[in-house]
């Protein structure tokens, strides 16, 4: 019997926090605001290709497929239109 193809979906989810308690780390910034943040990943669910939301209220902050996670440090990038504050380190 010859092998069947096996077909594997990449389901992506969503993560939402609350720009209010979420902490982060700019690494890049445009006109003020953090358009790529690093950011500590709390849940071992979370994989690279998910999509971070922070929200203050029903306002979107920033909306940016995350596209690494090392050691416990997500990368999310939000280049069109953030509107979370970059941070001063």
């Amino acid at each position: 019997m010859p092998n069947e193809p096996t077909n594997h979906t990449n389901n992506s989810q969503t993560i939402v926090v609350d720009a209010d308690t979420f902490d982060f780390t700019t690494l890049e910034q445009q006109n003020g605001n953090a358009s790529v943040i690093r950011f500590r990943i709390e849940n071992p669910d979370v994989r690279a290709g998910d999509v971070l939301l922070v929200l203050s209220g029903s306002d979107i902050y920033f909306h940016g497929m995350i596209g690494l996670i090392e050691d416990g440090w997500g990368v999310a990038t939000d280049r069109r239109g953030s509107l979370l504050p970059a941070t001063v380190q």
